[in-house]
């Protein structure tokens, strides 16, 4: 997992993240250090927060508010701008009512929970497989691209 995540964040130029998302990385991730360089890139790479509600931005950050819609997709268009959310489901779930989601990288756990949010909303979605492989832990990675990219 430790391989993934690492290669998932130094692929990307910036973060996007909701804000319950957000303030709960930017109590955490500031004090934290390695010797993988994970911490250095989490913490030194942009960060962009979705919130209407965000007072203070911190941690390299910058709130968007208003369109967010518009300002990812603007942000797209813009070179170097490779986006990666984590965990953020209602930005996510905006995000894709809009078309603005490239590609879904799904980690599923070999855990039954029985309950829980769903990950898509009712509009039906179709995907793309593009790659799957286990890691060492058991947890399948599944990349799946929007079936009309």
């Amino acid at each position: 997992m430790g391989e993934f995540q690492q290669e998932l964040l130094f692929s990307s130029d910036a973060l996007l993240l909701g804000r319950v998302t957000y303030d709960r990385f930017a109590a955490a991730w500031p004090g934290m250090k390695d010797e993988t360089g994970f911490a250095a890139r989490m913490n030194g790479m942009p960060k962009y927060v979705a919130s209407h509600a965000l007072q203070a931005a911190e941690w390299n950050a910058e709130s968007i508010a208003g369109d967010v819609a518009t300002a990812v997709a603007r942000r797209k268009q813009e070179p170097g701008q490779n986006l990666l959310i984590y965990g953020s489901g209602q930005l996510v779930e905006y995000l894709r009512q809009h078309g603005l989601i490239d590609e879904y990288r799904l980690m599923v756990f070999p855990v039954v929970l029985g309950s829980g949010k769903r990950l898509f909303a009712d509009a039906p979605t179709n995907f793309t497989l593009k790659s799957s492989h286990t890691t060492s832990a058991g947890v399948l990675v599944l990349t799946y691209q929007p079936a009309n990219a």
